[in-house]
């Protein structure tokens, strides 16, 4: 077997986005759906390292700080590779290329020497800056003071400025989320396909969900509710939801990057 199993495409320099619909991205959504029921098998394996760091981080987030650290910033340079397991197993089906376990997780390991750890350094970076500004939005409105033991009452939030405060992180909070959601959402199933660099990937993603804004929009809308359901349950529910919107982020890649 050659060292990788995905036939990489040429593409140009900026490879241009075409335009999705709403019937568009609810093929997605049954593809996804329809990749997860054929080959469930991958989609646990890969969601199950989220649920099993999730669980470590809810009973590390007791008190210690420093493994509690490290396992939150490791989610975003271990993401991508997660994603990219997913993204090789629809691929494989919409190509009719057989599904090989050992295959798959070769083409995810051989992605460490290409585009994705940059795309996750990326991710990474975007992670701290937003939790360094939401650090000094809550000294702001909160008072320095409250950094070094946050207010345990829910008064304390309902007043004025634990308002204002909650409301202002909501608005910054969304727009970095939607821009970061802009930066990766067809990027990453790009860096597996096409031989391009994470920067003119990351463009590329950028100009498709700016040409298909509303669409978009309700996708990362889908995305955000639909994981934060999924976390309720002791986070079980990403056992099913991970793979369904990872093998659909591929789909829609192909419906928004045909050429």
């Amino acid at each position: 077997m050659s060292d990788r199993s995905v036939d990489v495409q040429v593409s140009d320099p900026v490879p241009r986005a075409g335009q999705v619909t709403l019937s568009d991205l609810g093929a997605a959504l049954r593809a996804g759906w329809g990749d997860f029921r054929a080959a469930p098998q991958y989609g646990l394996f890969f969601a199950c390292i989220y649920v099993i760091s999730g669980f470590a981080l809810l009973q590390l987030g007791a008190g210690l700080f420093t493994w509690t650290l490290t396992l939150t910033l490791g989610f975003p340079l271990i993401a991508p590779f997660l994603a990219v397991g997913l993204y090789e197993v629809s691929r494989r089906r919409c190509d009719g290329v057989p599904l090989v376990f050992s295959e798959v997780l070769a083409v995810v390991w051989n992605e460490r020497t290409r585009q994705i750890p940059w795309a996750g350094a990326v991710i990474l970076i975007y992670f701290l800056f937003w939790s360094f500004v939401a650090h000094m939005l809550f000294a702001l409105f909160m008072g320095p003071t409250a950094l070094l033991g946050p207010p345990d009452t829910l008064a304390a939030y309902l007043s004025g400025p634990g308002l204002a405060m909650a409301i202002v992180q909501i608005l910054f909070g969304g727009a970095c989320a939607f821009l970061l959601f802009g930066l990766t959402a067809l990027s990453l199933p790009m860096l597996l396909e096409r031989e391009v660099d994470f920067v003119t990937a990351m463009r590329a993603s950028l100009g498709a969900v700016r040409a298909n804004l509303p669409i978009m929009m309700v996708w990362a809308a889908i995305i955000a509710v639909t994981t934060l359901l999924a976390m309720v349950p002791w986070f079980l529910g990403l056992l099913i939801v991970l793979p369904v919107l990872g093998h659909a982020s591929w789909h829609l890649y192909r419906a928004a990057m045909p050429g």
